[in-house]
């Protein structure tokens, strides 16, 4: 079975498009087609329904689907495994990781990275922190660089390499600004902009706040940090940030009692071997942590 083929398969079908599996690929959309059809004629079926611009699996395309993924994974490491035996840090790497991340976090182990190993071939995908432990967990992405679970997942393993230390942060000239600190119940009154609840950052927060038997006055939510930084600078409400997204729009607001962190580090599956080039970023972001 043609490995190319069960590749834009698999992409189309987590996609539910042929044009973003061909933006995935570096491909274009005829390409994707093509490897398609060719194998729904190899196997004799339709893998996918399509009407008009919608496509969905077919019966026997969701049958293929897992065991394509399986499929994949057992030829990256097949191609891992014999890359290691000389000891060259070179391949594919496919890693996820969070914007935040990106911005903040990554850009110096990535300048170093690039200089130290000129032949890995990097595929960095951005998205939330809990989609890239789910890609990592399906065999999807062979390593994130994200926010940790605050509690273990099944079947992943997770290193730390940043402490992130977070604040409560709230407009510079609201009236909480000036005040040193207060209690919790106080800012609690005001409206809040957070990221969703499906969010590691958000279940750090909720816990605390359950524990004190008290609740959130929610007015906004988006994943993305920064938005969140903005919308708190132009007075929509405070949020639970990163300490090093505090510039001069913002104040930090003291929560009498109460000091919050995540863990932002390495996510991969327990079960997977990982590529020399996996595990020298993994070096590199703790070398410049």
């Amino acid at each position: 079975m043609d490995i190319p083929a069960l590749q834009a398969f698999v992409a189309v079908a987590e996609h539910g498009s042929f044009s973003e599996a061909a933006a995935q690929l570096f491909l274009t959309q005829p390409a994707v087609s093509k490897r398609v059809r060719q194998l729904e004629q190899d196997l004799g079926v339709d893998l996918f329904d399509r009407i008009g611009r919608n496509i969905s699996l077919t019966e026997a395309g969701r049958t293929l689907l897992p065991r394509a993924r399986r499929l994949l994974n057992d030829a990256n490491a097949i191609r891992r495994a014999l890359a290691r035996l000389d000891g060259e840090v070179g391949g594919q790497l496919v890693m996820g990781t969070s914007h935040h991340i990106g911005l903040h976090r990554l850009p110096e182990p990535l300048r170093l990275f690039t200089r130290q190993f000129p032949h890995v071939e990097l595929d960095i995908r951005f998205m939330d922190s809990e989609a890239a432990c789910h890609a990592v967990e399906i065999g999807d992405l062979e390593l994130a660089i994200v926010t940790l679970p605050p509690s273990p997942l099944p079947h992943l393993a997770m290193q730390g390499i940043w402490d992130d230390p977070l604040a409560f942060m709230i407009a510079a000239d609201h009236p909480l600004a000036e005040q040193s600190a207060v209690a919790l119940e106080r800012l609690l009154q005001e409206p809040a902009v957070l990221p969703s609840s499906t969010t590691y950052t958000r279940r750090i927060l909720e816990q605390a706040i359950r524990q004190r038997g008290l609740s959130l006055n929610i007015a906004m939510e988006t994943n993305y940090l920064e938005t969140l930084q903005m919308l708190v600078a132009s007075g929509l409400g405070w949020s639970l940030l990163p300490r090093t997204q505090l510039d001069k729009r913002v104040a930090t607001v003291g929560i009498h009692g109460l000091q919050l962190a995540r863990d932002l580090g390495a996510v991969t599956h327990e079960k997977r071997s990982l590529s020399n080039a996996a595990k020298a970023m993994i070096a590199t972001c703790r070398a410049s942590a």
